[in-house]
């Protein structure tokens, strides 16, 4: 069995685990891990994007975002915890993807002005807003990141 000196990686090595993909094998072979239980705390971040188009109801007459305009916008979904050592992964990717898509669909290709919750839809509100909508189905969520350009973003989490 193979062994990997874990105590350079901060796990303790006076067990071996052998993990396996349902099928007994990843990427034709056996996976084996050396640490024990020890928890390991991860981040994790998938990615999506949407089109829409806003205004900024808030700002005075005359500012460049009063008016109606569109972005491209970027956001990230972060969730942290301790990956499970069984397992060997804090959450599926696919999960997150799963939880997002309904607000993907809610947002993309729309007027944000026009979506209840978002009738001032700033940066900051639109990642409130997305927060509420994915807090119950991603337990681990610890920020939103809401990017309008490249060069702005305002993060969130949930405070």
């Amino acid at each position: 069995m193979a062994r990997l000196v874990g105590a350079s990686l901060g796990y303790s090595t006076n067990r071996t685990a052998l993990l396996k993909h349902p099928t007994g094998r990843f990427g034709g072979r056996l996976c084996f891990s050396s640490y024990t239980a020890r928890p390991m705390r991860v981040t994790l971040a998938k990615s999506f994007t949407f089109e829409a188009a806003h205004y900024l109801p808030c700002f005075p007459d005359g500012h460049k975002c009063r008016r109606m305009h569109g972005h491209s916008f970027r956001v990230e979904v972060v969730v942290e915890g301790d990956m499970d050592p069984a397992r060997g992964y804090l959450v599926d990717y696919g999960d997150i993807k799963k939880a997002i898509s309904p607000v993907h669909d809610a947002l993309d290709h729309r007027c944000l002005n026009d979506i209840t919750g978002l009738e001032n839809p700033t940066a900051e509100l639109l990642a409130k807003w997305i927060w509420d909508r994915l807090k119950p189905t991603l337990p681990l969520l610890t920020q939103v990141i809401v990017c309008e350009t490249c060069t702005s973003r305002c993060v969130y989490e949930g405070r």
